[in-house]
């Protein structure tokens, strides 16, 4: 088990003395955003290195008395990056004042280029030499406390994406929206249970859901990067540069291409994906219709189209993408605005031929404010094509976590760990995978979790599955299609028996503030229209 106890602690500090570096130094938080997380992207390369380096000697051949020297292929099979002897994160640490730090940090970034490339041209390297020797001393200095020395586990695995969700909360890069809080995109990857084939993310920005999906094969004691291959599109240049060196920090690699997803498709993965992770830009409505309008992705036909030529809104588009991307028993699981469920028009229509497929799972309903950019609610939609002619292809799990979270900030929610693993256990419950569920409570009770164990046995005892009121409900295809076909799980779930003491307010607030903006718009459209037709009318 990795030695997280004071982890948290140390990732605070970290971050703070980073911070305060930058806010001593002439540069803004984009400025500072690329080196810091090149920095931290050493450390963590080192970390691994260091975690494996005997090992990889100890097997190396050995030919007329002397050991083969190590190659980067001898690191990759043990999820590391080779680092040559200037690449080292402690060769950096000890590099006395006099030495240009810049010109030593540019040349390790070049050295594992050169051996690795997938990263070539995407590692900070002359944004360097814009910093203070002292300042680059101080940083360095800083990422190599003593006690991260001792720890064992992903730890800097996990300062990486600390500090990925700090920059997202400053809006540093992209307005923050190239992080998906790790807490969601988790729990995406274990309702998909990921365990091997193709793994597509349209939208990927900083890589989160490939990081995790291979998070769960290693669960499972295998080989991430034996088991799955990692295929991503983003269209942002620096984006791309950190989805790069996220997949390499914990040893993986990925061909991420730059693309605009509604008019290109550079990886030709339709029908061929056995996973789709995703979570899109919400709402976007400058789609042209004309360049897509016969794209194969379009397996529903091409959603509602405005008088301008655009798509009224792009949420059904990415839907149809992501449904298509998969094989014949593929699985998606992507992040969706609150609202897109249950949206009307050509939308709906969209929404029904899907659901007719059979290929809707689970819908999950999550509260405002899991987002550092973005404070309203939103749905996870889970498919699974091998259920279009399953014995659940007729239902759908519905599931209203909106009052489970736990608060991190006055602004922030995320789950806690045991809040995680029993949603994804109620999945496992509704899928009949019942000794993965008996095994988890067993590990509750072993480890001293039990109030975790009895919230999950109040509700689902005899470890079966049922129906729970304000929680979740098995809903038939053909309730889904008495209420408009909308997927909204708190449409069929009821209302809990306890609330959250008013709690919810500023989901729900967020929810029909998102409506009432819907509502202007079309209102507005409308009334643009009847100006139009009565001036017509007068000529």
């Amino acid at each position: 088990m990795p030695q997280l106890e004071h982890i948290e602690a140390i990732e605070k500090r970290l971050w703070s003395a980073a911070d305060t570096l930058r806010a001593n130094s002439n540069f803004a938080a984009n400025e500072f955003f690329l080196p810091v997380m090149g920095l931290v992207f050493l450390r963590h390369a080192h970390w691994r290195y260091l975690a494996v380096k005997d090992e990889v000697l100890a097997s190396l051949p050995v030919r007329g008395g002397r050991r083969r020297e190590p190659t980067k292929e001898d690191f990759s099979v043990k999820g590391a990056v080779f680092l040559r002897p200037e690449a080292q994160f402690d060769y950096l640490v000890a590099l006395p004042d006099s030495a240009n730090r810049a010109a030593a940090i540019i040349r390790a970034m070049e050295s594992i280029e050169a051996d690795y490339e997938t990263l070539r041209g995407v590692l900070p390297k002359e944004e360097y030499n814009e910093l203070d020797n002292e300042i680059l001393g101080q940083l360095l200095r800083k990422l190599d406390p003593e006690e991260l020395k001792h720890m064992s586990g992903d730890v800097f695995g996990r300062i990486y994406e600390y500090f990925l969700t700090q920059f997202a909360g400053t809006k540093a890069h992209d307005g923050g929206e190239f992080f998906t809080p790790v807490s969601l995109v988790s729990f995406i990857a274990r309702v998909l249970d990921t365990d091997s084939g193709i793994v597509l993310d349209p939208a990927c920005g900083s890589g989160g859901m490939f990081v995790q999906s291979a998070r769960v094969v290693e669960r499972r004691k295998g080989n991430p990067a034996e088991k799955l291959t990692f295929y991503g599109m983003e269209k942002n240049a620096t984006t791309i540069r950190l989805a790069k060196m996220n997949l390499a920090v914990h040893g993986l690699e990925g061909d991420i291409q730059k693309a605009i997803t509604y008019y290109e498709d550079p990886h030709e993965l339709v029908g061929k994906a056995d996973f789709v992770m995703a979570n899109p830009p919400f709402n976007v409505d400058e789609i042209d219709a004309e360049k897509i309008k016969g794209d194969p992705r379009l397996a529903f036909g091409l959603p509602g189209v405005n008088d301008k030529g655009k798509v009224s809104n792009g949420n059904y588009v990415w839907i149809s993408y992501f449904y298509s991307y998969l094989n014949a028993t593929g699985r998606a699981g992507f992040v969706m605005a609150a609202g897109a469920e249950s949206a009307g028009r050509a939308d709906a229509l969209v929404r029904r031929k899907l659901v007719e497929t059979g290929a809707v799972d689970v819908m999950v309903s999550i509260r405002s404010n899991f987002f550092y950019t973005r404070t309203v609610p939103c749905v996870l939609w889970f498919l699974n094509r091998a259920k279009e002619s399953g014995d659940r292809r007729d239902r759908v799990l519905m599931l209203d976590a909106r009052n489970v979270y736990r608060k991190v900030t006055r602004k922030i929610n995320d789950f806690s760990p045991e809040q995680e693993q029993n949603l994804v256990a109620i999945v496992w419950l509704y899928r009949g995978e019942t000794d993965r569920y008996k095994a988890l409570l067993a590990d509750y009770r072993r480890t001293g979790r039990g109030d975790a164990a009895d919230w999950l046995e109040e509700r689902f005892p005899g470890a079966r599955y049922r129906d729970v009121e304000g929680l979740a409900k098995a809903v038939s295809r053909a309730e889904i299609a008495a209420n408009d076909w909308s997927l909204t799980p708190g449409r069929y779930v009821g209302v809990a028996e306890t609330d959250d003491g008013g709690e919810d307010f500023p989901a729900k607030f967020a929810a029909l503030h998102t409506e009432l903006r819907k509502l202007d718009a079309e209102a507005a459209e409308l009334s643009r229209k009847i100006d139009a037709n009565f001036t017509e009318l007068m000529r």
